[in-house]
């Protein structure tokens, strides 16, 4: 097993034993999830978007409109802060200040970079696109030239970040254990229900197996 290493800005500094430098739980936890959070600086204002994304190796893609201020700022090199969490469950402690989540998380610093040429924009959009849902990229019409040019796809390296995780029951005070209150987790987990065709769709055509039996990699 591969491991990050560790820099001052992705050492733990609260908890440090939920947290982990291991490369294939970093990828694990960036394969799961939809949504990442990305912060970062303008004129002085902190900003957080959250926005889609895909890992491909040891970079993760963003995109979007060349219209987009996050990703022309993004585009000149300045510091990112990209964030992914995964919820589990609810925690439910004998006490309040107990209280808690489990849950999955990955912090990726670094400055992202433009892929210009053609051929890697359409490669990374397609790894985007296997992201959200598999096998869907070779039914669909794909990006024609106009469409490329106007989508901005940056490459964020993955090469300073961190995980952390919590598992398990609440972590009561020990008098605590004798209060005669439930505790424990609710799981929570991401499921697909039955997809929903467009209106406009015509009736004969099905719905692909790929939407009816998507499962999230990973779950």
């Amino acid at each position: 097993m591969t491991t990050i290493s560790q820099t001052p800005r992705t050492t733990l500094k609260r908890l440090p034993q939920r947290g982990s430098y291991n490369r294939q739980l970093i990828n694990q936890i960036l394969d799961e999830a939809f949504v990442c959070h990305v912060g970062f600086i303008v004129d002085g204002q902190p900003l957080v978007i959250p926005t889609g994304y895909a890992r491909a190796g040891d970079n993760l893609l963003i995109h979007g409109s060349q219209a987009s201020r996050m990703l022309r700022h993004l585009s000149e090199g300045i510091d990112v802060c990209l964030t992914v969490t995964l919820i589990d469950g609810l925690v439910l402690a004998r006490s309040a200040f107990h209280h808690s989540m489990n849950y999955r998380s990955v912090v990726v610093f670094g400055r992202a970079t433009t892929i210009e040429d053609p051929v890697k924009k359409t490669a990374a959009l397609f790894a985007l696109s296997e992201h959200m849902i598999p096998s869907r990229w070779a039914d669909v019409r794909k990006p024609n030239q106009r469409e490329l040019e106007q989508t901005t796809v940056l490459s964020l390296p993955i090469t300073e970040a961190s995980a952390k995780v919590r598992t398990g029951p609440p972590l009561d005070d020990d008098e605590d254990y004798a209060l005669d209150v439930w505790a424990g987790v609710i799981p929570l987990k991401l499921v697909a229900e039955s997809p929903i065709a467009d209106p406009r769709l015509p009736k004969q055509i099905e719905a692909p197996d790929y939407s009816q039996k998507f499962v999230r990699s990973g779950l």
